[in-house]
């Protein structure tokens, strides 16, 4: 058995502390083949999630120089594509990369391989990697409840870790490889080309796009008064709300902390919707804080999943203005609501900062029954 005080992997716990820590560093030598030089060198807090790191592709066995070498690729490229997944950048000879890092930068190799531009394999990968860095921080925490039970060791705590790994990771994979099936399917039903894009073969550019900003009143001053974890339920419960809510033509871009952006080709879809969010979000009563919805209809040109031009802008101010529980829209969007479907009141021409000129704004009201009276006030 190893010499755990010897090796200095002891220092500063008391004699509890040290019986559990000797436990789980025998752990993780005898049982799961951990070398002393790596427990000597890793991070103490972290040893209870070394039993995972097999699961994930985590245990360092490679440098970025050797990654990008098994990939074919240049070394500043591979670092480049690491950082477009979202991942910190270590020294080029420095080993602590994993099979997951090396495969990863294989894949994007395949891409370029098969013609694809190098800008555009960088604009997916840093799609990607923002989406998945958000799915796997609330993974985290999803294996933290399986995972964490009062009065558990640290040999325990590391073996559990190891379970949800291992039953988590496998079935993920496959989830997210069909989501995104799913979505590229989507797009490809909803995607029309133009005429002069048939024939030369040119991208799409600008596009006519309602866009919509929805954010919470006053989550800010809430902050001040709610611990984060309440907080975060509350931010949590709006993006589901928006999930729920927001179905195609309308797509969900963003979440942007207390706000979410949506678009949609059809305007009309996007007033309902936004009608149909303002109205759910009051449905969830007083404890949950009221909408406040700005959308606009015009010309925009989408880059890396985001949306950029004037009616991103101008819904985005639109939002500030909106009283809590309105859906405002400006003059483009409104005529596009059928009379029939809609009820507009107009409240003014407002200079927007950014925008040339005075915007005519109304507020949007979705009629029941082909107009026979209201379907409440959202």
């Amino acid at each position: 058995m190893p010499d755990w005080e010897a090796e200095g992997l002891l220092e500063g716990l008391d004699e509890a502390e040290r019986r559990e820590r000797v436990e789980l560093l025998d752990y993780l030598h005898d049982e799961c083949g951990v070398e002393i030089d790596r427990l000597r060198n890793q991070d103490p807090a972290l040893l209870i999630a070394m039993p995972a790191e097999v699961h994930v592709g985590g245990e360092p066995r490679h440098t970025p120089r050797e990654c990008a070498e098994a990939a074919g690729l240049d070394l500043d490229l591979a670092t480049r594509l690491r950082r477009a997944m979202g991942l910190p950048v270590v020294p080029p000879d420095e080993r602590s990369l994993g099979d997951a890092d090396r495969e990863s930068l294989k894949i994007a190799a395949q891409f370029l391989e098969s013609g694809m531009p190098e800008d555009d394999v960088l604009a997916v990968t840093r799609v990607l990697g923002r989406g998945l860095g958000q799915a796997a921080v609330v993974m985290r925490r999803t294996a933290m409840r399986m995972a964490l039970e009062p009065g558990l060791t640290e040999r325990q705590l590391a073996e559990r870790f190891g379970q949800v790994a291992g039953l988590l990771t496998p079935a993920t994979v496959p989830i997210m490889e069909q989501t995104l099936k799913l979505h590229l399917r989507q797009m490809l039903a909803g995607e029309v080309a133009r005429t002069a894009e048939r024939r030369d073969g040119s991208l799409p550019g600008a596009r006519d796009i309602g866009v919509a900003f929805a954010d919470l009143v006053g989550f800010t001053r809430l902050g001040e008064n709610v611990p984060p974890e309440e907080l975060g339920n509350v931010a949590s419960r709006m993006e589901d709300l928006a999930s729920d809510v927001l179905d195609p033509p309308v797509r969900l871009v963003k979440t942007i902390g207390d706000a979410v952006m949506y678009v949609s080709e059809d305007p009309i879809a996007l007033l309902g919707a936004s009608v149909d969010l303002s109205r759910a979000a009051d449905e969830q009563g007083e404890e949950f804080p009221q909408l406040r919805v700005g959308a606009a209809h015009g010309q925009a040109i989408t880059r890396g999943g985001d949306w950029f031009g004037r009616p991103v802008n101008l819904a985005s101010r639109i939002t500030s203005i909106a009283r809590p529980g309105t859906v405002v829209c400006d003059e483009p969007l409104k005529d596009a609501g059928p009379e029939d479907r809609f009820r507009f009141s107009f409240i003014g021409a407002r200079k927007i900062k950014g925008i040339p000129g005075p915007t005519a704004l109304f507020r949007a009201r979705k009629l029941a029954n082909g107009g026979d009276g209201e379907a409440g006030e959202g």
